[in-house]
């Protein structure tokens, strides 16, 4: 039993993420996912998008089944006859979808997209007081 070799079924796939990716484990190392801060301020939901290098044109903002959804898509194109490629292109996507709670007023939701940073204020109705119940003592008089 000496020649026998063990076969790993993802030593092919190791190789090639070594090759593509260098030499980490993740070959999401180098994607840049950007941050999104969800928090309660002054009785308004708010959600802080970072979008560096996205205009207003990109992003778009609805309400889908009780969620607010954030999306952001933008691709450049530019040819250049000087220099060896044909045509150069790239593309930027950002895809978030936060849940939103019951007491949120969606009629009231207003955005602002300043510096790279998209803020989205969502206010909140107030919480209704609990309705206090009479406890008795079980005793008819």
């Amino acid at each position: 039993m000496n020649g026998l070799i063990r076969w790993d079924p993802f030593a092919d796939l190791i190789s090639m993420q070594k090759q593509f990716f260098g030499d980490s484990h993740s070959p999401f190392k180098s994607v840049n996912v950007p941050t999104t801060d969800v928090y309660v301020k002054d009785n308004n939901l708010v959600v802080e998008a970072h979008l560096p290098n996205f205009d207003i044109d990109n992003v778009s903002i609805s309400i889908e089944d009780g969620s607010l959804v954030i999306s952001a898509e933008k691709h450049e194109k530019a040819e250049d006859k000087d220099k060896q490629y044909v045509v150069h292109e790239s593309s930027s996507s950002f895809y978030r979808s936060v849940s939103l709670p019951e007491r949120a007023d969606v009629n009231k939701i207003k955005a602002d997209l300043v510096d790279g940073i998209l803020k989205v204020d969502i206010p909140l109705t107030p919480l209704q007081e609990p309705k206090k119940i009479k406890i008795g003592s079980g005793k008819k008089s």
